[in-house]
This record gives structure tokens, sequence and C-alpha cells, in this order.
């Protein structure tokens, strides 16, 4: 166990999550990390899901709002999807795009970012690197590559990569793939998923020198193996299809970490039972699982995950848990303010999880994530000086007050 790998990276967190609560990241200061990480072991190593899919109107993507506004062609209080505003102090002008109608307290222009930039995601990989953590699962959503509903975004997507790629040798991070089968037609999946995983070995991406590897072979993870889920079509014998897929010997063999439900061992299916014991290595998705305190206070649910454990050391699996900061999805599921929170504490949320994983002799993590501010989960720096909320209430308010009226309209029979 490397005990003060931990230690750094609750410190750094901590550090950022203070950013929400009225300190400046500009007076924080980095938790230095010299040398590069290793990328022969997954073991040993604390890394990030990095989603990469935020887009912006006039950025080489040129696919408009992508991940801040429920509508591509435009940005609005009503329309925005994301929980936390990034603090864009340490962006060049090049990376900074305006979001209309949006100012920050005392009236300047608030600005986003867009991942489909090479300066951005080398950004992003120097926080890494300046707040101890060892790199980043890149989410490769099936949905955007060729056969899949929207192949349009395969480019961009691609160029994602390889900022990726670059970021990573520049900054000495590991990085590796995360297929994400999300609305994905299942009888699409296996074709997909298995044709780029070829392609990345055919053009030789996954002997990149900073992509990770386990027994000698390169690390895969695939979200999403979740049980009866509308939106993660997984079943059985797909699961057993890509696990002999990445097993078979050749060129195309990998490490196969599974990743899905967090109450995995509690699937009475007996099939499912029998290919979750075939992985390299199981990250259940603990994310929004909680338990409240008799204070109503939420802490992250712990309970399992010395069974967890347990049982993936029986059978020779490495075990790789899932952490998050807090949680909030309100804007994206147009959900009431704090309907959905789970708070943050001021860093404790995270602190509490790190603290119990290192009681278990832990040191092996992935955290969710690094850029999800859509859901809360987001672990990079954040403003705590974001548009003033009361405008967007108010615009908020006077679009919901419209619509009742409109409806008393409707219900008001004609003479």
């Amino acid at each position: 166990m490397r005990p003060h790998c931990t230690i750094i990276l609750v410190i750094a967190l901590l550090a950022g999550c203070l950013t929400a609560h009225g300190q400046s990241t500009a007076s924080t200061k980095p938790v230095s990390r010299a040398g590069t990480v290793d990328t022969t072991s997954l073991r040993g190593k604390v890394m990030c899901g990095y989603q990469g899919w935020f887009r912006c109107p006039d950025d080489t993507a040129k696919m408009g709002w992508i991940h801040w506004s429920r509508d591509s062609r435009r940005i609005a209080p009503g329309l925005l999807t994301f929980e936390m505003w990034p603090d864009m102090a340490d962006y060049s002008a090049t990376e900074r795009y305006p979001a209309p109608g949006f100012t920050y307290p005392g009236g300047r222009q608030a600005e986003l970012f867009s991942s489909d930039s090479a300066p951005t995601v080398l950004r992003h990989f120097e926080w890494m690197r300046d707040y101890g953590i060892d790199g980043a699962w890149l989410q490769h959503f099936l949905v955007d590559l060729p056969g899949g509903p929207q192949p349009s975004r395969c480019s961009s997507r691609l160029r994602v990569l390889n900022h990726v790629r670059a970021a990573a040798l520049k900054t000495g991070r590991v990085w590796a793939l995360s297929y994400d089968i999300a609305d994905m037609p299942v009888e699409r999946i296996f074709d997909v998923l298995t044709s780029d995983w070829k392609k990345m070995v055919d053009e030789k991406v996954v002997e990149d020198p900073r992509y990770l590897h386990q027994g000698g072979h390169p690390a895969v993870q695939i979200w999403d193996f979740y049980f009866g889920n509308e939106h993660d079509p997984m079943n059985a014998e797909l699961a057993n299809r890509l696990i002999d897929f990445f097993a078979s010997p050749g060129r195309y063999s990998a490490f196969l970490v599974g990743g899905g439900d967090w109450n995995w061992r509690r699937n009475l299916d007996p099939a499912w039972q029998k290919f979750y014991r075939r992985f390299g290595a199981y990250c259940p998705w603990n994310i929004g699982n909680y338990v409240p305190d008799q204070s109503k206070v939420k802490h992250a649910a712990t309970s399992y995950w010395a069974e967890d454990q347990r049982e993936c050391e029986r059978l020779g699996m490495l075990w790789i848990p899932g952490v998050y900061p807090g949680f909030s999805w309100d804007n994206l599921q147009r959900q009431s303010p704090g309907t959905s929170l789970i708070s943050r504490r001021g860093g404790r949320f995270l602190w509490e999880q790190f603290f119990e994983l290192s009681r278990l002799g832990v040191d092996t993590v992935y955290v969710a994530m690094f850029d999800e501010v859509d859901e809360g989960t987001a672990i990079f720096k954040v403003t705590s000086s974001p548009p003033p909320a009361r405008a967007l209430c108010r615009l908020r308010w006077l679009a919901q007050r419209l619509v009742s009226a409109a409806r008393r309209r409707r219900r008001t029979p004609v003479a």
C-alpha cells in the first residue's frame, strides 16, 4: 500500500472543495508530485474518470453547447444541465467561450470551456499532476462511435483522445480507455465496441508510452454492467461475449475492468453472478449511494466495502472502489434546487470514504469524476462566484409563471 498517495490526494481534493465554500483557487497551493507514474500496473493508482464531453459553439467541433445546455443552439438559465460553474481563471483567452446572458458578480462576462481543445486537456492533466492524481480513465462513449446513434461526434471524440495522449505524455500521468455503453442499442454494442478496440490496437494507440497496463496487457474498462437498467441494456450473454473477446489470447487481449452495480454480490441471477467473477477487476458505481445519520446528514454508503474486498481477493480479482465528493443533478433532471443534493460538507464527505479505504488497506481507487459538473461530482477547479443564483432563479420562476398562465388559458372554456 502507498499511504502517502491517499493522504496527498485527499488533502488536494479538500483544497479543491473549498472553492465551493468561498475560498479562491488562486490561494490554494498545489501538492507537488514529482516524477512520472508507473504504467505497468493498476495497483497503487488513484485515477479519475474523465468525461471530456463539453463543447462550445465556436470551438473546433462546432457542435454547440454540448453538456452545458439542453439546447445545443443556445444557453440560458432554464436550459442549463450542469451544477457547478468551472473556475476559468487559469484558462488562456483562447480557451474561454463567452456564455451569452451570463455575467459574474460585478458584471464581467461569464465563460465556459470546451474539451475539444488541446490546451484545456493539458491544463486538466497538469492539475492532476499538481494535486497528486495518477491519471484518468477516458470515457469513450459507444453512441459517438461509428455504428452508434450519433457518429458525427466521432471525429471530435478522437481529437479529445489524442489530446489526452499528448497531455499524459507531457505530465507523466497514465490513461486508459473506458467504454461506456449507455443508451446504445443492445444489438450493436459488441460489434461497435470490439471494432473500436481493434482499431485502437491496430493503430498502436494502446502502445502509447503512457497507456496503463496490468499483467503485461493493456487495461480497458467497460461501463455499464447494470442489472435491469433501461439506459444500459446489458445482459449475461452479451457480458460473456465481451469478456471472452478480451480474454482470448492474441493481439486484442486485454485486462478487463468491469464497472457497474454497487450491490453486485446481491444479484440473485445466477448467470450474472457467474460473469461478474470473470473480470480482471471490478469497479462498483457507488455514486449517489448514501446513508443518512440521526441528524439526516448524508454519508457515502461503505458498509459493503469490506465484503466486496474479501470476495474479490478470494477470486483473484482486483477490487477498485469508486468514491465521489458529493452529488447533485437538479438542473439535469429539472428538479427543484436541493432535491438531489448530497452535500460535500467542505470535503468531509470525500474524506470519510478515503479514511475507510485507508482502514481497509486499499490503494487503488476510481474517483468519480474529474470534470463531471453535470452531476455535481467534479473535483477540478470550480468557482465560488458563479453568475448570481438570484438572477437564474428569477428567470426560472418567470418561465414557470408563463407556463402556468398558458395552462390556465387552455383550461378556460370558450364562451
